[in-house]
């Protein structure tokens, strides 16, 4: 390998990271927000109904999200793996992985608790990301700057809620006589 090439434990990496993390989310996050939904509300009455009614999810709507967002995580892979770490894709969506690690400790700060994502964060997340990015460099290749950082903080929240809407409607009962899903 020449010093500007890019190990495939590097593009590959953001999808084995990506599993660790929402590994543990499918594993809590439906019933994290069930058992949280009263604190939340007690915390912030101001809240309206529908934000409390949009954050409740079925274990369905997890693995559904869980999986939306894994195409998006191997896609990036993938593109990463094809142009060597250049692609502006892979890099926005490795340093939105990251800075999501930050979120979700930052989450877990203000909830004072436990919040799905917070335990793989600084001992997958964060580390993952950090390591490649500087794998990146070493390779000549620059992460972006404030630009993909502003486009990763776009991105990241609009691909989740897109993740978790489509997922609500994939698993909405469809068609004549359809009844609801408990």
């Amino acid at each position: 390998m020449t010093e500007t090439e890019v190990s495939k434990a590097v593009t590959w990496g953001l999808l084995a990271a990506w599993v660790a993390n929402d590994l543990e989310e499918l594993a809590t996050m439906a019933g994290w927000a069930r058992s949280a939904r009263p604190r939340l509300q007690k915390r912030f009455p101001r809240v309206p109904e529908r934000v409390w009614a949009r954050m409740e999810l079925s274990q369905r709507d997890a693995n559904v999200a869980i999986g939306l967002m894994g195409g998006v995580m191997a896609a990036a892979s993938a593109d990463g793996a094809r142009t060597g770490g250049r692609s502006p894709f892979f890099r926005t969506v490795l340093v939105g992985f990251g800075l999501h690690g930050v979120v979700h400790m930052a989450q877990a700060v203000a909830y004072r608790g436990y919040t799905p994502g917070v335990a793989t964060s600084p001992t997958v997340v964060i580390p993952y990301s950090l390591w490649a990015l500087r794998r990146l460099k070493a390779a000549g290749i620059e992460s972006g700057g404030v630009g993909t950082a502003a486009a990763a903080l776009a991105f990241f929240p609009v691909a989740v809620a897109g993740a978790h809407g489509l997922a609500r409607r994939i698993n909405r009962p469809h068609g004549r006589g359809a009844r609801t899903a408990t």
